[in-house]
C-alpha cells in the first residue's frame, strides 16, 4: 500500500524534476526505444541535421518535386521546434508526471527511439533530434499487423490484437520499425545506393493512421469512461494506477477505442473515400467535384491511369492522394544516382492546415539568443521552405470547403476527407463572419466579429485579437471541447492531484475560474453531480469530448463513427442517422438579417490557435519544472509579434435580400 501512495504523489504531485521512468499508464505497444540496433540515420557525419544526409541525393536539385524542400517546408519537420508543443508539454508535465513521453513519442521520434525521452520533460534530447518526424522514421515504418515486413515488437509491446488476422495499432505514433538498413517505399524498381524494400504499407491509408489518431493512454486506462463515447469492456483495462502494462487499456485495444485526443485518421476511416477509387471521381455527387477533391483528381491523372498509380495500382482517395500528391519528377538528383522518371511521385509536402506555427518558429529563433527549445539557427534554406509551406497550407484550407447562399440559408460544404476542421483540436477553430448592410451601404451588424479585446495580461492592460462574442446566438463556430468530469476529478484528487488546480480562466481579467477542488466538490450538486463536466485545455487530463460540431466527410457511418469514438457532439447533429446510417458532409447554417439589410458579405474563417488557447499555456505554466518554465511565456511572445494567429478566410459568399426595400 505503502509503495503506491508514493507512486501516486510522484506522478501526480507537481515537482520540480521530470520522469525518468516511464509510468506504466504512459507506455504503449510498438518498437521500443533502443530495440533498434542499427543508427536511426547512418553515419557519423551531420550529427546534429541527420536529415542533410538524406538530402544529398534527395534535395538540392528541383524545388518544385524534391522531397527535401518540400519536406522542410512542412509541420512534419518542425514538429520538434514547434513552441505550441513545447508549452503544452509543460502543461502535461505538471499534470501527470511522466506523461511528456506520450508528445515526445510523436513529435521527436527519432530522439524517442533512441532512449531520450527521459527524463519525460525533454530535457535529454539532442541538436540531432531537432528534425521531428524525419526520413528514417517514415521510411522504417513496417504494418503492426505483421501482414508484410516484419518490424521489431516484443512481447509485451505488440502492436496488434493477436488476432487471426490480427488488427493493428494504428495511432499515437505506436511504429513498428524495420530493423535492418534497408529504406522501405513503395517502388519495386527503385536503384538506390543504399538497401531497399517495396512496402505495400506506404501506399496504404493505414500508414498514416500510425500517427493521425491520437489517443491518451492515462485517462484511457484511469478515467471512470476512459476517455471515450463508448467506455470500453470489463477486462480490457485496468483503472489501477500503477498497474503492469499488460492489464493496461493500450495493451488490450486499438487506439481508437480509448482517450479521445484527436480522431483525423478515424474521421477518414469512418467516411466513403477510403473505398472511393479516384477514377471513379465522376460519380460524386456535384457539389463534391471541386476543390481539394478536384485537385486530386486531377494530380492524379498525371500517370495517364485514369486515376490509377503509374503501375496500374488502384489509386484511392487515399490521405496520400491528398497530402502527397502526385507529381511528375524524379525522387532524387542524378549525382551517382540513376533515378526513375515517375509520372507519380509523391510529393513530401505534407501540408495541412497549420500556417501559423512556422511564423512563430521563425519570430523565436530570430530573437538575439534564440527562444527555441530546440533546433535554433535556421539556415536560409530550412526558412524559404518553411514560407513555401504557409503558401502552400492556406491553399490547402481555401480548397477545404465551398460555400452556397440560397435565400436565408449557408451550406457549408467539406471538400476533404475527414471532419472540416481536424487535426490539433485545442485553440483551433472556425467560424462563419457575416456583415450586415442597408440599402445606404452602412453597416448594420457584424455577426462572429473578430477583433481587439482589452484584456489584463501579468498585471498590465493590452488589447488582444479574438472573436468578441462566443456566446453570439447569430455567430457559428465549429470546434471541439474537451472537459473533464466530476467523477474523473475526484479520481485525480484521490491520485495526488491537487485541488487547487486550476482547470479554466477568464478570457479577460485571466482570474480562475474553476479549480479541480471545486468541479469535484465535496458533495454532489447540480453544478458539480456526477455528470457534470468543466471544459479546459488540460489535454492530458480531459476525459470527455462534450462538443464537436465539425463537419463530417462524405459519407461518414455512423456506426464506424461511433466504433471510433469520432462521433459528432451531441450526435444527433448532420442529418441524425441512426445506426447503419451516414451523416451529410454539409451543414446548413440559418442566416438572420437584421430589419432594413439588403446584401451581407460571407467569410468562413480558420484560425489556427486562439487567443484562449495562448493565455492557458501561459496561465497554466507554474514553473516547477525549470527546463519548461518559460515556454508558455515564450509562446505568448510569438503570437503577439506574429499577428497573433490572424485568421485565414478560407471561402467567401454573398447574400442579397430577395425583397426590395423601398
Amino acid at each position: 500500500m505503502r509503495s503506491k501512495v508514493i507512486l501516486a504523489l510522484l506522478l501526480m504531485v507537481n515537482v520540480a524534476y521530470a520522469a525518468t521512468t516511464v509510468p506504466t499508464e504512459v507506455q504503449m505497444p510498438g518498437t521500443q526505444p533502443k530495440e533498434i540496433q542499427t543508427p536511426l540515420n547512418l553515419g557519423s557525419f551531420n550529427a546534429t541535421d541527420p536529415a542533410k544526409q538524406c538530402s544529398f541525393c534527395h534535395g538540392d536539385y528541383n524545388k518544385a518535386v524534391e522531397p527535401t524542400h518540400n519536406w522542410q517546408g512542412s509541420m512534419m519537420s518542425h514538429a520538434a521546434r514547434d513552441p505550441l508543443f513545447w508549452a503544452q508539454l509543460a502543461i502535461a508535465e505538471q499534470d501527470f508526471n511522466g506523461s511528456g513521453d506520450i508528445c515526445l513519442r510523436c513529435h521527436m521520434h527519432s530522439g524517442w527511439q533512441s532512449g531520450r525521452s527521459v527524463p519525460t520533460d525533454g530535457s535529454a534530447m539532442l541538436p540531432s533530434d531537432a528534425n521531428g518526424v524525419e526520413c528514417d522514421v517514415c521510411h522504417r515504418m513496417t504494418n503492426p499487423d505483421q501482414s508484410e515486413h516484419q518490424g521489431v515488437q516484443n512481447p509485451p509491446f505488440i502492436a496488434n490484437d493477436r488476432g487471426s488476422p490480427p488488427e493493428g495499432f494504428l495511432g499515437s505514433a505506436q511504429t513498428v520499425l524495420w530493423p535492418g538498413l534497408a529504406k522501405l517505399g513503395p517502388y519495386s524498381d527503385s536503384v538506390t545506393k543504399h538497401p531497399s524494400l517495396t512496402s505495400k504499407f506506404h501506399r496504404s491509408v493505414d500508414f498514416c493512421g500510425t500517427c493521425h489518431d491520437v489517443s491518451n493512454p492515462v485517462v484511457g486506462d484511469l478515467a471512470p469512461n476512459n476517455g471515450a463515447q463508448v467506455p470500453l469492456a470489463p477486462g480490457t483495462f485496468s483503472g489501477v494506477l500503477g498497474s503492469p502494462v499488460e492489464g493496461k487499456a493500450a495493451f488490450k485495444n486499438p487506439p481508437y477505442k480509448y482517450g479521445v485526443i484527436e480522431r483525423t485518421f478515424s474521421e477518414y476511416k469512418a467516411s466513403l473515400y477510403p473505398t472511393t477509387l479516384v477514377s471513379n471521381y465522376q460519380n460524386l455527387p456535384a457539389d463534391l467535384q471541386q476543390g481539394a477533391v478536384k485537385s486530386a483528381y486531377d494530380a492524379a491523372l498525371l500517370a495517364g491511369k485514369g486515376g490509377n498509380y503509374e503501375d496500374n495500382d488502384p489509386r484511392y482517395f487515399s490521405c496520400q492522394t491528398c497530402h502527397m500528391q502526385p507529381v511528375v519528377g524524379e525522387a532524387s538528383s542524378r549525382i551517382h544516382n540513376k533515378p526513375v522518371n515517375r509520372k507519380d511521385q509523391p510529393l513530401h509536402d505534407l501540408t495541412g492546415a497549420n500556417y501559423w506555427v512556422p511564423q512563430a518558429i521563425q519570430y523565436l529563433d530570430a530573437q538575439v539568443p534564440s527562444k527555441l527549445r530546440i533546433g535554433q539557427g535556421l539556415k536560409p534554406a530550412q526558412i524559404a521552405a518553411m514560407n513555401d509551406g504557409i503558401v502552400r497550407a492556406k491553399a490547402t484550407l481555401s480548397r477545404a470547403v465551398s460555400l452556397k447562399v440560397s435565400g436565408n440559408m449557408l451550406k457549408i460544404i467539406n471538400l476533404t476527407g475527414h471532419k472540416l476542421i481536424t487535426g490539433y483540436p485545442e485553440g483551433r477553430r472556425m467560424w462563419v463572419n457575416t456583415k450586415w448592410y442597408g440599402a445606404d451601404g452602412a453597416l448594420l451588424r457584424e455577426d462572429g466579429k473578430y477583433g481587439p479585446l482589452n484584456v489584463t495580461l501579468d498585471g498590465a492592460t493590452r488589447a488582444v485579437n479574438t472573436i468578441l462574442n462566443v456566446d453570439d446566438p447569430n455567430t457559428k463556430i465549429y470546434q471541439v471541447n474537451g472537459a473533464i468530469t466530476r467523477d474523473w476529478a475526484a479520481k485525480l484528487i484521490q491520485m495526488g492531484s491537487s485541488t487547487n488546480l486550476p482547470l479554466s480562466y477568464d478570457r479577460v481579467t485571466g482570474a480562475v475560474t474553476k479549480t479541480l477542488g471545486e468541479l469535484a466538490g465535496p458533495q454532489p450538486t447540480p453544478q458539480n453531480s456526477p455528470g457534470a463536466h468543466e471544459e479546459t485545455f488540460h489535454f492530458i487530463l480531459n476525459n470527455l469530448v462534450f462538443k464537436d460540431n465539425r463537419i463530417p466527410p462524405y459519407g461518414m457511418r455512423y456506426d464506424e463513427a461511433q466504433k471510433r469514438n469520432a462521433l459528432p457532439v451531441p450526435a444527433g447533429q448532420f442529418g441524425n442517422p441512426k445506426a447503419g446510417g451516414s451523416y451529410r458532409y454539409w451543414d446548413n447554417v440559418d442566416l438572420s438579417p437584421p430589419v432594413g439589410a439588403v446584401r451581407a458579405t460571407i467569410d468562413l474563417l480558420f484560425q489556427p490557435t486562439s487567443w484562449e488557447y495562448i493565455q492557458f499555456l501561459h496561465l497554466a505554466n507554474n514553473k516547477t519544472n525549470a527546463f519548461l518554465a518559460n515556454e508558455g511565456a515564450n509562446l505568448l511572445d510569438a503570437w503577439l509579434n506574429t499577428g497573433m494567429a490572424e485568421p485565414h478566410t478560407m471561402a467567401s459568399a454573398a447574400w442579397v435580400s430577395p425583397v426590395v426595400i423601398p
